[in-house]
């Protein structure tokens, strides 16, 4: 179990310091990655002010961070959660703990949502 948590400490902290090392670049240097849906058609895509909306809650402006992407936004603590769930489960070996499984039509709902998102942020 030790060896486990070491592989999760070391990969987050690794993600960590990417993460900071662009947060910097970006505070000094104003350089964003931009998003190529948007460099080659002009429209924005679902995913489109992620990096803003992360750089706003670092500094603690929610509702900045709400307007740059709102579908991230409510869809994060999900997605967190997911993520120190698959942690849990790496961490204490639970091979034979099922998944949580979302069900087709929930992915269906999802991904209708992400796509009437992307459409109706463009009109």
């Amino acid at each position: 179990m030790k060896k486990r948590i070491n592989n999760v400490l070391k990969a987050n902290l690794v993600l960590l310091l990417i993460l900071l090392g662009y947060y910097f670049i970006n505070k000094y240097t104003g350089f964003y990655v931009p998003c190529i849906i948007y460099e080659i058609t002009g429209f924005k895509c679902p995913g489109c002010g992620i990096t803003h909306l992360v750089f706003d809650l670092l500094n603690f402006k929610i509702v900045d961070a709400f307007n740059d992407n709102p579908l991230v936004f409510i869809y994060s603590p999900f997605i967190i959660s997911y993520y120190i769930y698959m942690i849990y489960l790496y961490i204490y070996d639970k091979k034979d703990k099922v998944l949580v499984k979302i069900p087709n039509y929930v992915w269906g709902i999802i991904i209708a949502i992400t796509i009437i998102y992307g459409v109706v942020r463009n009109l």
